[in-house]
């Protein structure tokens, strides 16, 4: 290097660093690790005010599907968040998307309160049904309207403990194109951030929410973001005997945790089709056990390292009515020691039905003890 261009090199450093307009904003902060904290051992609080069964969302129901005894329940069994799923259709009215419906919120609000209370942070995840996020991929009237509710709401809650309350910008998108994901998450995420400086931002990938959407993705500008994946891999044993999703599933009673070459060989000659039969064939060659998922966890690290961003497991679970509940019990022991071997938040999914944490209708719900046991808690 010339004795001219080091001196021109340092000449143009002295004005960057001094000169008035020259020098750049400090940094907001970042996710501080008191609040990071909050998001380490967390359950989903699924069909509640969101996925109801019955599509409606009455204060009948509302006010007893899950109630203090519930939370009384939950903080006992170790858990220090809960994760509230809700359907935005609820408290978002078409015409004017900024207005919420103040019954439905006042229920919300209730929730809300009674989680806090119990010494519990508490997600507000916008969970809502396939059709208004395949909408929201189509039409820039859906976005609009989102932007609207985003701002409302987290302007109502804006005054909450940002230590305790969260807000997740929207679950699974559905949305193929994945720029114009990361385009519409980066307006709603600077909507809420204008209107709720202090609270820390959940995020995820463009559409399923799930680990290669993570990777995908290039962390926000906004460094008050926690990033998330959702992992239910491999969805042949997790989903065994689903009826929704994949065909598949329907025909997969007792699918074997950890899976090895002809551990399953019984039930592949029982399926009907060779296009199943092969599937059943991949899921037990490939071996899956804590070592291909702790894999898995290992690259969300890196990613996480290579952006320093904080990342959350916020789903993770396995269909119980089919899979043999050792084996069940089992893969959760090995997602939920990954995660913490990596520094990776998580919050099982779900409570109370079909993956739950607990058996029992409300009011008298009891813990699975083999699921504590697997996920660590008392």
């Amino acid at each position: 290097m010339t004795g001219k261009l080091r001196y021109l090199l340092a000449f143009l450093l002295f004005v960057a660093l001094n000169c008035p307009g020259q020098t750049q904003a400090s940094p907001l902060p970042g996710v501080p690790e008191s609040r990071f904290d909050h998001l380490r051992h967390g359950i989903n609080l699924s069909h509640w005010f969101g996925q109801s069964p019955t599509g409606t969302y009455d204060a009948q129901r509302l006010t007893t599907y899950i109630t203090a005894r519930d939370f009384d329940l939950i903080k006992s069994m170790g858990f220090d968040h809960v994760r509230l799923t809700l359907e935005p259709a609820q408290l978002l009215t078409p015409s004017q998307p900024d207005k919420l419906e103040p019954q439905h919120l006042k229920l919300l609000d209730d929730a809300v309160q009674m989680v806090l209370s119990h010494g519990l942070a508490v997600i507000i995840d916008i969970h809502p049904s396939g059709d208004f996020n395949r909408k929201l991929a189509t039409d820039q009237r859906q976005v609009e309207a989102f932007t609207d509710f985003w701002r409302s709401l987290a302007r109502h809650y804006s005054d909450t403990d940002p230590e305790r309350v969260f807000f997740e910008v929207l679950n699974e998108p559905e949305m193929g194109d994945g720029y114009r994901w990361y385009g519409m998450e980066a307006q709603f995420i600077t909507i809420i951030r204008s209107v709720a400086p202090r609270h820390t931002i959940i995020a995820s990938g463009h559409n399923w929410s799930g680990l290669s959407d993570l990777l995908a993705l290039e962390p926000f500008a906004d460094p008050n973001v926690v990033y998330n994946f959702h992992y239910y891999d491999p969805a042949t044993f997790t989903h065994q005997g689903a009826t929704w999703g994949m065909e598949l599933w329907h025909h997969l009673p007792r699918v074997h945790y950890p899976s090895h070459p002809g551990a399953d060989a019984n039930l592949i000659q029982s399926l009907p089709l060779f296009t199943q039969k092969i599937q059943l064939v991949h899921y037990d060659q490939d071996r899956w056990g804590p070592e291909r998922i702790d894999a898995d966890m290992s690259m969300v690290a890196a990613w996480a390292a290579a952006h320093h961003v904080r990342v959350t497991c916020n789903e993770f679970g396995v269909f119980r009515n089919f899979a043999d509940p050792d084996e069940r019990a089992a893969w959760i022991h090995d997602v939920r020691t990954s995660l913490e071997k990596h520094d990776i938040g998580w919050t099982m999914w779900d409570y109370a039905d079909t993956f739950g944490v607990v058996t029992g209708d409300p009011g008298k719900r009891v813990p699975d003890e083999r699921v504590l046991k697997a996920l660590g808690l008392k």
